[in-house]
């Protein structure tokens, strides 16, 4: 299953006054393995950022000045997360603002009618009710590393997610099962193992004739002992 970790900066918080994304920030997870493939880009909003959200991201207007505009990046844009599963944090806003978007330019649709989406905010408001459940409040929780993120960036808040999305959901660190809590984290202050996307195939041994009578034998004691077994063929 392929999925992309995704999240935007912008100008302000209301596309009804017409604000407008800043930066996109991508990262691509296959399999729920981060793959190293991300989509990153600056905007030009064509308008003002607002104090407020220049305090939040400190992305400013001159910075903004030379990047190319929306309708330049959203073909190369659409096509990293089309067919893929969004996982976004508080996803309205950010599905919003690129459906305000593209909204703007002719021949596009809605972010839905590309892609699917889960909100990583609701799941975790599901899973931990009555608690703070942004961002920061997950890394803490989920023991995420995020000291380098002193402002908010699409990029380093997606990579940031990324790890918090499959800690949250039971996510893979490692082939071992020693060490790892009842929340699915993992003990020591050990982090999500990245595997590259060039990592060669893990070898398939298969079970000997001798192996496969022992197995065979040890459901058949489970089921004369318990009276079901649900291992144990019926074929």
């Amino acid at each position: 299953m392929r999925q992309v970790v995704l999240d935007t900066e912008t100008t302000g918080l209301e596309t009804t006054q017409d604000h407008r994304i800043i930066e996109i920030g991508c990262v691509e997870v296959i399999n729920r393995r981060l793959t190293g493939r991300h989509y990153h880009q600056y905007i030009n909003p064509q308008r003002e950022v607002d104090d407020g959200a220049l305090e939040v991201h400190g992305i400013s207007n001159e910075f903004l000045a030379d990047k190319p505009l929306f309708e330049a990046i959203a073909e190369d844009f659409l096509a990293f997360i089309e067919g893929a599963e969004l996982v976004i944090h508080n996803a309205p806003f950010d599905v919003g603002f690129i459906d305000h978007e593209f909204a703007k330019l002719k021949g596009y649709g809605k972010t839905l009618d590309y892609c699917s989406v889960v909100d990583t905010l609701v799941m975790a408001r599901q899973r931990h009710p009555g608690q703070k459940n942004n961002l920061d409040a997950l890394c803490k929780r989920y023991d995420v590393d995020n000291s380098q993120r002193d402002l908010h960036g699409a990029l380093l808040d997606a990579e940031i997610l990324a790890d918090v999305y499959l800690m949250m959901t039971g996510g893979q660190v490692d082939l071992g099962f020693g060490g790892h809590g009842a929340r699915g984290g993992v003990s020591g202050g050990e982090a999500i193992r990245r595997l590259s996307a060039d990592r060669k195939p893990l070898k398939v041994i298969k079970a000997s004739d001798e192996e496969i009578e022992a197995h065979n034998a040890q459901l058949a004691r489970i089921e004369q002992a318990s009276g079901a077994c649900l291992w144990l063929s019926k074929d």
